[in-house]
């Protein structure tokens, strides 16, 4: 299902800052296949062509420092579900517990394979996963993008 009836909604966002954007939604239902079908397209294209690339960086970061490859970070959907998007580990592992959820330059807690992967942004490659899932989008309208808990109630 691409986009769930009004009434479907969860209770908090059936306001009328949401209904503005449900309606302008509502009425691309058609492009909002086509983007999904372009999402999986691109996406499995993506997957094939970075697996290699992805595996010998999975394999420098196990050896680099102990702990889990990937960083899993919560987001909130279009529907205010939580999901958890996928990274690249580049700060040691429980990073978050041993100081602050803010990265500064220089920070300590930046493993050496962290540092150059970020550089490039490589730490984003399996954010590829996400994107096969559902949970985000090559380009435009996302779930992470339709955040309506941010929409002021007030």
């Amino acid at each position: 299902m691409i986009l769930k009836k009004w009434d479907d909604l969860p209770e908090f966002m059936k306001c009328d800052e949401v209904k503005v954007y449900y309606d302008i939604l509502s009425r691309k239902k058609g492009s909002l296949v086509l983007k999904r079908i372009f999402d999986i397209v691109v996406g499995v294209i993506l997957l094939i062509l970075l697996a290699i690339p992805m595996l010998i960086i999975a394999l420098m970061i196990k050896m680099d420092s102990k702990g889990p490859v990937f960083y899993r970070q919560e987001r909130v959907t279009r529907y205010g579900k939580k999901f958890r998007i996928h990274k690249f580990r580049t700060m040691v592992n429980n990073a978050d517990k041993i100081g602050s959820a803010v990265t500064v330059g220089g920070d300590s807690r930046i493993t050496k394979v962290g540092a150059k992967i970020r550089d490039y942004r490589l730490d984003e490659l399996p954010q590829v996963f996400d994107v096969l899932s559902g949970d985000s989008g090559i380009i435009g309208t996302t779930k992470k993008n339709l955040d309506f808990t941010r929409v002021s109630l007030a």
